[in-house]
């Protein structure tokens, strides 16, 4: 099995779409940030795990789960490092690769020291851009595949029954 966890605001603060997000309004950058997040998990097949650290969510430690990617938000004395570094020694083991998506060297080299690998923000940034290429080829490919009937049927007659089938008049 393999797991992302993702320092969430330090990739906020690497992606420029992010970046320009929080200046208006943190909670969206945080929202596009998992739903990017979970393009990924889905295309590609990995758990995904971003934590925020409390420095912009006071309160106490929470988990939660939105498009089915988990999301973390500390305690509010916790830092996002040492969550993730905590989360590495738990999650890491024989049958379990984990990936640390963060730029900060500092949180690198520790994670390294724990066993797992580490994605920085540029990198990550370049898979998700080739994830969203790849989604978006395959999407115009099946929309170019047409359907093939058993019954042969004038070209006329097929344009009246897709509009009846799309409800057109």
């Amino acid at each position: 099995m393999v797991i992302l966890v993702v320092d969430g605001y330090n990739i906020i603060g690497a992606w420029e779409e992010l970046r320009i997000l929080k200046e208006k309004d943190i909670g969206q950058a945080r929202d596009r940030l998992i739903e990017q997040m979970a393009e990924y998990q889905a295309y590609a097949g990995c758990r995904v795990i971003i934590v925020f650290d409390a420095y912009y969510v006071r309160g106490v430690e929470s988990k939660s789960e939105k498009f089915n990617v988990e999301v973390i938000y500390t305690k509010e004395k916790e830092t996002a490092d040492e969550c993730i570094e905590r989360l590495v020694k738990e999650l890491k083991n024989v049958k379990t690769q984990v990936y640390v998506a963060t730029s900060d060297y500092d949180e690198q080299r520790t994670i390294f020291g724990s066993g797992a690998l580490r994605k920085s923000a540029r990198e990550l940034l370049i898979e998700m851009d080739d994830v969203e290429r790849e989604i978006e080829a395959s999407v115009q490919a099946h929309k170019q595949i047409q359907p093939k009937s058993t019954i042969p049927l004038d070209k006329d007659i097929l344009e009246v029954f897709e509009k009846w089938r799309r409800g057109v008049k």
